[in-house]
């Protein structure tokens, strides 16, 4: 995997009999890093991360990759979806095959790789997703949070650049949500761009290094601090402040948070308090 450049300018895209839910919609996916892409449900987030794939083209607008716009053609969106690869958000519509080996080499086969290769890849993405003890396992028989996870290992198995992830945490317990966001991490490590789309503002907070707001059929990209601190925007998008900026603000007005970028999560809120004698932290 290396680091490639997915940008989109001027979408305009949406579904035949209804007005376009993007129009004029710009966006840039930063290399090697983290992205959320934030937005109340029937914003357009699926739609933009479908025409980022390939999935959907778009009415007026381009998708490109380094700079090169992507061809909707059979070879083009072939070498495309080698750079990039969407999962879906509910894993039921990507897992197909009897076990889970099987439906994580089915795209490196489609590949035409050899047997030792596609191997190869197979135990690679589920190691890093950590479901290579559930290789032989039946998909009918995984819980909710494996399928999930084991939908993305698919996809990692292509070994793309990009990765698109709609809503890969909604629906998952505590612990669920822990364990997706560490396969996160390690797919980073492994130098993979990874976007999230999400609708939850206090994981954009916290775990993206930039976030991308879908409101008004067009986009708004930034700093998280920023761009989540935004109170008109928020409101436009119908989405609340996340509660680290919101209880920041709040101990900044009462003296207690030195200036500075506000807590984005417990560990930050935490530790930017001052100490008080004979008070555990």
């Amino acid at each position: 995997m290396s680091h490639r450049t997915l940008a989109a300018a001027g979408l305009v895209a949406g579904y035949p009999g209804a007005a376009p839910v993007l129009d004029g919609a710009d966006l840039v996916v930063p290399a090697g890093r983290r992205l959320a892409v934030l937005g109340a449900n029937g914003s357009g987030k699926t739609t933009l991360l479908r025409c980022l794939s390939g999935a959907l083209r778009p009415a007026d607008g381009v998708v490109t990759v380094d700079g090169t716009a992507v061809a909707h053609t059979r070879r083009g969106l072939r070498e495309h979806r080698q750079v990039v690869q969407l999962v879906l958000q509910d894993p039921d519509d990507q897992l197909f095959s009897a076990s889970v080996a099987q439906d994580v080499s089915f795209g490196p086969l489609n590949l035409g790789l050899d047997e030792d290769a596609v191997r190869a890849r197979v135990a690679e993405a589920l190691r890093l997703l950590a479901v290579g003890h559930l290789a032989a396992r039946p998909t009918h028989q995984l819980s909710y949070g494996e399928r999930k996870r084991v939908a993305i290992a698919g996809a990692v198995a292509m070994r793309p650049c990009v990765l698109l992830l709609d809503e890969p945490t909604a629906g998952l317990d505590p612990s669920a949500v822990t364990d997706t966001l560490a396969a996160l991490a390690r797919l980073q490590e492994h130098d993979s761009t990874v976007v999230m789309s999400t609708h939850d503002v206090d994981l954009a907070l916290s775990w993206a290094d930039e976030v991308a707001v879908v409101v008004d059929r067009t986009v708004v990209q930034g700093a998280p601090g920023e761009v989540l601190s935004d109170d008109d925007l928020l409101r436009r998008a119908r989405l609340a402040r996340p509660w680290a900026l919101e209880i920041g603000g709040r101990l900044r007005a009462l003296g207690l948070l030195a200036d500075g970028p506000l807590p984005r999560g417990v560990a930050d809120l935490l530790a930017a308090l001052p100490d008080r004698p004979g008070v555990p932290r």
